[in-house]
Formats: structure tokens, sequence, C-alpha cells
């Protein structure tokens, strides 16, 4: 489910920075854009986990579009989103505890791009 689950910095990772990330991975697309265009993007705990979850929640609602137009598949979609809701509240969970953690593709795909280091 998760790779290389490093804790971060006490410096690095306030009770904001923490709360932001666990929000960033609950309140869909909204919070992640939030912290990447304001001077909270300056903040490396918080915006590891904005970009990650941006780029996840991107993902999912792509392919969660593409499966509801397969009949078959469509009709399971909804219990799809619910796996995937667990998913992001175990994600906040982890990332309000203070951790970095690699979501597989998904972290790959944001470093390659350059937007994470």
């Amino acid at each position: 489910m998760l790779a290389n689950i490093r804790k971060a910095p006490a410096e690095e990772a306030g009770d904001q920075d923490r709360l932001m990330a666990l929000l960033a991975y609950i309140i869909g697309i909204i919070v992640p854009l939030i912290i990447l265009l304001t001077d909270m993007k300056n903040r490396p705990f918080q915006k590891y986990h904005a970009v990650q979850a941006l780029v996840a929640q991107v993902a999912l609602t792509v392919i969660f579009f593409v499966l509801g137009l397969i009949p078959l598949i469509g009709c399971i979609t909804p219990l799809l989103s619910l796996a995937a809701l667990a998913l992001f509240i175990y994600y906040g969970i982890q990332a309000y505890q203070g951790n970095y953690f690699e979501i597989p593709m998904i972290t790959a795909f944001a470093r390659q791009q350059g937007w994470l280091s």
C-alpha cells in the first residue's frame, strides 16, 4: 500500500503542516490547490503531501470517469469510490502522524515531472 515511510523532522512538520497535509488527502482537490497557490507551498512537508494528494485525486477522477463509461464496471464504481475514500483517509492519517510516504506510481510520476524533489 505504501512504500518508504519515513518520519519528517520536527521542524519540518509542525501542527499546522500536519493538519494541512491531512486535509489535502481528505478534502479533495481544493485543499491541495490552496496549499500550492499560496505561500504554504514554501513548507516542504505541506508541498510534498499537497502535490501527492492532487496527483492521486486527479488520477482517480480520470479512472472513475472512464470506468463509469463501461456498463458492467460502471455499476461497481460507487464501491470503488468508498474504497478510495478509505485509502485517502489512511493516507491522511499517515500524513498527520508526520510521515513522508510514497504512493506507488503516483509519487514516481510526480518526481519524474519534477513536482517533487
